[in-house]
């Protein structure tokens, strides 16, 4: 009876200590990112919550894609353009993609030139990228009025299975979004970079400690998954 206590009693102290190694490794938290700012460390966690957001989206129509029964829009034809008389397939879409991807080039060296404390040419380039996000913007507006015009509607569409309108304005609308709220926090952050807001510790919005840029690089953060993000769009929607 005692051996049989005193085994309880062990087993109840190794469970107990199983947790507190368990509540320690999650509290070594402070070693781990004695380094990182809470604004870089939140920006890192909502990225992994949008990943999983954008994640359900993509699966969702792949699965809504391969159970349909009906044929599903040939997108090379949906989304071509005419130009001189000549259809081009997805040519909008790639100069789309190749407007995003160069303003993740522009994000970079606007991160670089901001932790070297170059205001104009950080703010110059942030400016650039707001720019190309806005034309990435500007085009997806035009693509969607076009396929609107033509009669797709997230419940039917004139090429096939009814799921593609609601998939394509489900997707690339809420990157859109994304796009379009980081062009506008990319003009907020440049224009404090401009004025000198990080070098001057001028209280605001956003302003960070005197001499440190890491916002800029916290937005770089959200631009460059932004510019992720479509990839696999552009990949799985518009490719396959």
């Amino acid at each position: 009876m005692a051996e049989q206590a005193a085994t309880d009693l062990r087993a109840t102290y190794t469970e107990a200590s199983g947790l507190r190694s368990i509540a320690s490794d999650f509290s070594s938290d402070r070693q781990a990112f004695r380094n990182v700012s809470w604004g870089k460390a939140m920006m890192w966690i909502f990225l992994l919550s949008d990943t999983f957001v954008f994640s359900c989206f993509l699966i969702s129509y792949m699965t809504a894609r391969m159970s349909t029964t009906v044929p599903w829009p040939n997108t090379s034809e949906v989304f071509a353009l005419t130009i001189g008389g000549t259809s081009l397939p997805l040519i909008l879409i790639a100069i789309m993609t190749f407007v995003l991807i160069s303003s993740s080039g522009t994000m970079a060296m606007a991160v670089n030139f901001g932790y070297r404390r170059d205001r104009k040419k950080t703010a110059i380039l942030m400016l650039v990228t707001a720019l190309l996000g806005a034309t990435f913007v500007g085009m997806q507006a035009f693509e969607w009025t076009k396929l609107i015009h033509e009669g797709v509607r997230p419940w039917a569409n004139p090429w096939g299975a009814a799921q593609f309108g609601s998939s394509f304005f489900m997707i690339t609308g809420f990157h859109g979004t994304h796009v379009t709220f980081g062009v506008i926090f990319l003009l907020v952050i440049a224009r404090k970079v401009w004025r000198g807001d990080f070098d001057h510790e001028r209280r605001g919005f956003f302003t960070s400690r005197k001499g440190r840029y890491e916002s800029v690089e916290i937005m770089g953060l959200y631009w460059h998954f932004v510019d992720l993000v479509w990839v696999f769009i552009f990949a799985f929607f518009y490719l396959w």
